[in-house]
């Protein structure tokens, strides 16, 4: 599957992890992020540092929509928003292919570092799903550059972008 090449896109569903390991993520209708410290109502990550005392790469996680649908009907599952264990979902941007770059996110500006790596649980979801997710397949994780509030809703933005409802100027 390849995503149509997008400067921007939406957010569909936001979640946090749960308070006991391994239960299902929490739909949420916000999500406020903490610049260098991750999502405020995740817990489980919020302020966490990295071995070397820096802050933690893995503070917020996302995937696209699309990506997961593909998932879904090639395994023939049917997947609720969170299911992946993802905190945002996303429709209309391809994630992967901002990495390295710093992204609105709602109000928060995020800087995508790295591809998300698929957990054992996602086989536990649907046997094969883990495969599935490698390879640029499974969604990206971020850090947060400048703090800020995102919604359901809210644009998804490479910053050097325009934003999302405006029309790019050309040279021509």
């Amino acid at each position: 599957m390849s995503l149509a090449p997008s400067n921007h896109g939406r957010i569909l569903s936001l979640h946090v992890h749960p308070e006991m390991a391994g239960e299902p993520f929490l739909q949420v209708d916000e999500l406020n992020l903490v610049a260098d410290k991750g999502i405020r109502e995740d817990k489980r990550y919020f302020g966490r540092p990295g071995r070397d005392g820096k802050p933690f790469k893995r503070q917020v996680t996302l995937i696209e929509r699309e990506m997961i649908q593909t998932h879904a009907d090639a395994l023939g599952a049917d997947f609720s928003p969170g299911d992946v264990r993802s905190n945002i979902e996303t429709a209309g941007i391809d994630l992967i292919a901002l990495m390295g770059h710093d992204v609105q996110v709602g109000e928060a500006v995020l800087r995508f570092v790295e591809p998300r790596t698929p957990c054992k649980q996602m086989d536990a979801l649907a046997p094969g799903l883990r495969e599935l997710m490698e390879d640029g397949r499974q969604g990206v994780i971020a850090m947060v550059m400048q703090s800020g509030r995102v919604r359901a809703d809210d644009c998804v933005a490479i910053i050097s972008a325009a934003p999302c409802g405006t029309p790019r100027e050309t040279n021509s």
